[in-house]
C-alpha cells in the first residue's frame, strides 16, 4: 500500500503532520500505521483518520468537515478546486492559534513545517519586510526573536513555499 501523496502538503510525516499509530481510523475502519495529528473540523469528534481517508477526500464527505480553514484560501481568491483540495483532501498542521494556508502566485503553498533557523536567518529583502510588517513592530524585535528561535518552540514560525515561483513565505504564531 502507498503512501499518499499531498501536492500542498509534500512531507507529512517530517512535518508532523501525520504520526505512526496503532489506531483504526474512524472513516474505513483500518489500522494502517499512520494517522493525522492535526485533527479536523467537523461536528463530530474525530479523532483518528488515516492519511488514506484524507487524500481521498473520503473522511471530508463522511464527517462534512475539514482539515485546514478555508476561509484565508477563499479570501485569496483561489480558484474552488484549490481551495478543497487543501481543505478537505491535505492533512492540516497543528499550531498554537487558528492555522492560515499560505497562497502565492494564484495557488496555495506547500507547507514544510517548522521554518530552520537557517531559513530565518536569510530572510533579507522585500521578504523581511512583508514579514516584519506582518508580525513584529522592527527589526530590533526580529534580531531578538533569532537569538532565542528553537524550531517547535514559542514563538512558532512555520514554513510555506510557492509552487511555482519558489519563494518561501512564513508565518508566525505563538502561544
Amino acid at each position: 500500500m502507498d503512501f499518499p501523496q499531498f501536492t500542498y502538503h509534500p512531507h507529512p510525516l517530517d512535518t508532523g503532520a501525520v504520526i505512526s499509530s496503532d489506531a483504526t481510523c474512524e472513516c474505513c475502519g483500518q489500522a494502517r500505521g499512520f494517522i493525522c495529528s492535526s485533527g479536523m473540523y467537523c461536528r463530530d469528534n474525530v479523532e483518528a483518520i488515516c492519511p488514506w481517508c484524507v487524500a481521498d477526500g473520503s473522511a471530508a464527505d463522511k464527517f462534512n468537515g475539514h482539515f485546514v480553514d478555508d476561509y484565508p484560501l477563499l479570501d485569496a481568491g483561489l480558484d474552488i478546486a484549490i481551495v478543497k483540495e487543501v481543505a478537505e483532501r491535505t492533512p492540516g498542521y497543528v499550531s498554537w492559534q487558528q492555522e492560515v494556508w499560505q497562497s502565492h502566485c494564484n495557488d496555495a503553498c506547500e507547507f514544510h513545517g517548522d521554518a530552520e533557523l537557517a531559513d530565518l536567518q536569510a530572510l533579507q529583502g522585500e521578504a523581511l519586510e512583508d514579514f516584519l510588517a506582518e508580525y513584529l513592530p522592527n527589526h530590533a524585535l526580529w534580531q531578538k526573536l533569532l537569538s532565542s528561535y528553537q524550531k517547535g518552540g514559542n514563538p512558532a514560525i512555520y514554513k510555506f513555499k510557492c509552487r511555482h515561483c519558489q519563494q518561501a513565505i512564513f508565518t508566525l504564531d505563538c502561544h
